[in-house]
């Protein structure tokens, strides 16, 4: 993209929705993405931030009045500066507390769908974190009543760990600091600096309670906080001109810190993913941002749970179309009938393989690899049509050879040339000869014995009438000849049989291939997504851990103590999960061994050795 473009705007009711531009651009997007959204008050300096991690100097629209420049929430999608093969998508968004807008739920929506649909949440901020600051933040404290993780009723959907799980990192961005970073006479970091207007105050007032509501929040919710300080950009005077400004006409400072900025993001943002740790790709990020929108524009929570279920159905039947479309493709490009079934095997493998490939990238929560199956079904019935097409071509190619080769033969029968003594001699040595011929012309070409043994029963007649009619013959060597012919047809089934042997053992090897292949892709996608969800929740565990310390520090002994029980709760799971990883992994080679034989001869559905598969 060489310019951002509006994600999600109002409608003339005040509703909000998904471009299509911006949809067309996501669905085109099948590699894992970075998503990076910055909020905040507006004329706060969001966007040039953004622009900054885009690598340019304008692009999101700067404002240089009292008015937010920014409406709704802009979307820009570059490569990824330092991961390969996965694109970073910005989204500066609406500046909050706009004094002009009606609507007051809509500050928190776009905050809210900031929030689900990044992995690096930016809160952009003016001069120091203090109580006011933290007020102006207070859409952390409507998160839980905004947002639910679960669908039931009655679920632990406020338990933190969820939220912690699928939120993004917190980076809050402090800009036009003019502050010394110091505490109590000594220097400290910008992350320190955060922590420690985190801090909760003790007592217990109502007007202590909103205080603390805020820094809970933030506590609670995100397990990866970090905090840059940023002094001045530029003169006064210069700040309305931005845009036009040189590097050299900014204040070195401010351009060093926002480096710093910059590289931490690009180094540390990690894939946006959601429960279980599924990596979204853009046209998932996409459909997902729809549905979000959807549930706020019918008056519900938007709820990650009944999101999943939703994209389920959405992108799993559009991963198998694309896939089935991909294969489809692939396989025009490359065959022209007739193929050596070794050649088609080849082009079929290739495709199939991208075909995967594609499905693994579009497909989403496909646990029980029904979707997975149903495109191997459709491939395989895809590759046994252009196996039935090749064995029909080379049918046709074989029959005509075969009617040059022995139409002599055929005009000397019908007009009776072998018909008289000696004639039988002379009747053999010609079949002999043009079969030889017509195995030298087809070169063991698929179909070649299949059809000279149709065309050899078809002769028996004459066979017979010929050898009979032949009196030079006495009875002993017509007899003779007899067992020599039955031999000769045994041996011309046995060619023919081999022919489809070999036929059906390269189908089976295709066949195992394909489920060797579907069960790698399944599996390695499964390992790459347990490893994701471990991580999180190493992650999550880590911040309860060091929250539990903290508290404990500043006297909050009721509070640690509730941290306490979901550091357990969190532990025992992660225990779970790590001791029913084989069984999961085991359970889904049975699962897709079972669907596989349906459709797949070749295939006896069977427990494998997890370690053993991609071996061969």
């Amino acid at each position: 993209m060489r310019e951002p473009v509006c994600f999600i705007s109002t409608d003339a009711d005040g509703q909000l929705f998904v471009t299509k531009e911006a949809k067309d651009i996501l669905d085109e997007i099948t590699q894992p993405v970075v998503v990076v959204s910055v909020v905040g008050l507006y004329r706060t300096g969001k966007s040039y931030l953004m622009n900054r991690l885009a690598g340019q100097q304008t692009g999101f629209a700067l404002g240089s009045t009292i008015e937010s420049k920014t409406k709704g929430i802009w979307m820009w999608c570059i490569k990824h500066p330092c991961i390969d093969d996965h694109t970073l998508v910005l989204l500066d968004t609406e500046g909050l507390g706009d004094i002009e807008k009606d609507d007051e739920k809509h500050d928190t929506w776009i905050f809210c769908l900031a929030v689900l649909l990044s992995s690096t949440l930016v809160y952009n901020s003016l001069g120091v974190i203090d109580n006011t600051a933290l007020k102006n933040l207070h859409y952390v404290t409507e998160l839980t009543e905004n947002i639910r993780v679960k669908a039931q009723v009655g679920s632990d959907d406020d338990s933190s760990t969820e939220f912690m799980r699928v939120f993004p990192s917190f980076i809050w961005t402090v800009r036009d600091f003019t502050l010394e970073l110091k505490r109590d006479g000594q220097s400290i970091t910008a992350d320190e600096y955060l922590e420690g207007a985190l801090v909760l105050k003790p007592g217990c007032s109502s007007g202590i309670e909103r205080l603390n509501r805020t820094r809970l929040g933030l506590r609670n919710f995100f397990a990866t906080r970090k905090c840059f300080v940023f002094p001045r950009p530029t003169k006064d005077e210069d700040l309305m001109r931005m845009e036009e400004l040189t590097e050299a006409e900014l204040n070195a400072k401010f351009l060093e810190q926002a480096e710093v900025f910059c590289n931490y993001v690009f180094n540390s943002a990690k894939p946006k993913a959601i429960t279980g740790g599924q990596t979204l790709t853009g046209n998932v990020l996409g459909s997902l941002a729809e549905v979000y929108v959807e549930a706020i524009r019918s008056g519900k929570v938007p709820c990650l749970e009944n999101a999943v279920e939703a994209l389920t159905q959405i992108q799993n039947k559009q991963a198998v179309d694309q896939a089935l479309q991909i294969y489809r493709e692939q396989v025009s490009m490359s065959v022209c009938f007739p193929l050596d079934p070794l050649e088609l095997s080849d082009i079929h493998r290739q495709a199939e393989k991208k075909a995967i490939y594609a499905f693994i990238s579009i497909s989403f929560n496909d646990c029980e690899q029904k979707a997975q199956m149903e495109l191997m079904k459709q491939i395989q019935n895809e590759y046994e049509d252009l196996c039935a097409q090749n064995r029909n071509q080379f049918l046709l190619v074989c029959k005509e050879i075969l009617k040059h080769v022995f139409t002599s033969l055929d005009e000397d029968l019908h007009d009776g040339s072998f018909i008289h003594p000696g004639g039988y001699l002379k009747y053999r040595n010609k079949l002999q000869c043009l079969t030889k011929q017509y195995r030298a012309e087809t070169n063991n070409k698929l179909m070649s014995e299949e059809v000279l043994s149709e065309y050899l029963k078809e002769q028996e007649k004459f066979d017979m009438r010929i050898l009979l009619a032949d009196q030079r013959l006495s009875e002993a060597e017509k007899r003779e000849e007899e067992r020599r012919l039955q031999n000769e047809a045994l041996h011309q089934q046995q060619r023919a049989l081999k022919e489809k042997n070999q036929l059906q053992e390269q189908m089976l090897h295709d066949q195992e291939r394909t489920y060797k292949e579907h069960l790698n892709e399944t599996l390695q996608r499964m390992e790459r997504e347990m490893n994701r969800s471990k991580e999180d929740n190493e992650r999550v565990l880590e911040a309860k851990l060091k929250e539990q310390e903290a508290l404990l520090k500043q006297g909050f002994q009721e509070l640690a103590d509730q941290i306490n029980k979901k550091i357990k709760s969190l532990t025992d799971e992660m225990k779970k999960d790590e001791e029913s990883k084989p069984s999961t992994l085991q359970k889904v080679v049975a699962t897709v061994s079972m669907a596989a034989s349906q459709f797949l001869r070749g295939i006896i559905p069977k427990a494998i050795n997890i370690n053993s598969i991609g071996e061969g």
